[in-house]
């Protein structure tokens, strides 16, 4: 096993504080949800429990630093699983939240917060909208006020908590017992129980409804983005705080624009005489139409940009531009007379075209 102060990276005369701020990087670089099925992943990390194991006791330390590893206790760690270690240092509190322990809810729990996903048409999610949100969820009940009782209801002390609206429990672990603290099930944190619960809410404080929000959606909002709306969750049991809603974007497709980045890329139709010519086409955007000269002798792809007229930026940057690819178009169907010049065209061009189709040429040929 290397050296216990280079798995963690710290020096031998790193301050105890510094070989935590060590071991808590490396926990979140070495944790499951991050290497998931990884063996090596899960083996360094049992090197560097241990290591912060002992070098984190000052007695573990000194003894350490004098004889070695071989000179150290054995691995507790031995075995192991993550969950198991996390437990043991962080008191069942994952690292990515902080390393906190101890302590805990001092009355009912706030809210759930809520998620809900909207569709957003294309237009709205580039120049910006609100949207309505329909959802189902709690809400304080209004006959008790939220209080869960009957006026009048006697309120006594929870049996299971005595009014603390918590409850201990000790487990065995890896590092002998370990105590930890959750909300009350009697009583749902708020410490009493009560003797006439209301009868809309059955003592909850809150009863279920079917609730309208309207959201603001920003301009240039993209497919994938979440929207929080604080305070627009769940209501909590008896008058606990609320909790926060937050709102997925899905933005629609559109039928004639694309979004790249902050671009709106679109197809322009430009008629095969326009593009030879020259000439101004009306293109419509979303917001309104613009002109867009076509230069003589345009070609398939050739791109013309809007400036300006894309999607705004969330930062408050430049604004997109639009990206209009020009698409020469050739006549489907021609009349005899426009056929007959185009054959005159083709011919002072000295371009080689197949014979014509048509009844009078077919007369004209054979009377010839």
């Amino acid at each position: 096993m290397a050296d216990y102060y280079d798995l963690l990276g710290v020096g031998q005369t790193a301050s105890p504080d510094e070989i935590k701020r060590a071991f808590r990087k490396l926990a979140r670089e070495l944790h499951p949800d991050r290497n998931p099925g990884d063996d090596e992943a899960e083996a360094r990390f049992k090197e560097v429990a241990k290591a912060y194991e002992t070098l984190s006791d000052p007695d573990k330390r000194a003894h350490y630093d004098r004889f070695g590893e071989s000179g150290a206790a054995g691995n507790p760690f031995e075995g192991a699983s993550f969950g198991d270690i996390f437990d043991a240092f962080f008191g069942g509190n994952s690292p990515f939240s902080g390393f906190g322990g101890g302590g805990g809810p001092t009355g009912p729990a706030r809210g759930d917060d809520l998620e809900v996903v909207i569709d957003v048409p294309f237009e709205d999610a580039v120049l910006g909208s609100q949207q309505p949100v329909d959802l189902r969820t709690y809400a304080p009940c209004e006959p008790c006020e939220a209080t869960g009782e009957v006026a009048g209801s006697h309120v006594s002390t929870c049996e299971t908590c005595g009014g603390a609206g918590q409850v201990r429990q000790v487990r065995r672990s890896i590092l002998g017992q370990m105590v930890s603290t959750g909300l009350c099930p009697q009583c749902e944190g708020a410490g009493q129980t009560i003797e006439d619960p209301c009868g809309d809410c059955g003592g909850q404080g809150r009863v279920v409804v079917e609730k309208t929000y309207t959201v603001d959606v920003p301009a240039g909002v993209d497919t994938g983005a979440t929207l929080r709306l604080s305070g627009r969750g769940a209501a909590g049991v008896r008058g606990a705080g609320t909790g926060d809603l937050y709102v997925r974007v899905r933005v629609l497709a559109h039928d004639r624009f694309e979004r790249s980045g902050n671009d709106l890329l679109a197809e322009l139709a430009v008629p095969m005489t326009v593009a030879a010519l020259g000439g101004d086409i009306e293109f419509e955007t979303l917001e309104g139409v613009e002109t867009i000269s076509i230069p003589p002798g345009t070609q398939t792809g050739k791109v013309f940009r809007i400036a300006g007229a894309g999607v705004p930026s969330l930062q408050g940057g430049r604004r997109g531009d639009i990206r209009a690819v020009a698409i020469c178009l050739v006549p489907e169907k021609l009349t005899s007379e426009q056929e007959e010049l185009l054959r005159q065209f083709a011919s002072a061009r000295g371009d080689e075209v197949g014979e014509s189709k048509s009844l009078l040429s077919r007369i004209r040929s054979a009377l010839g």
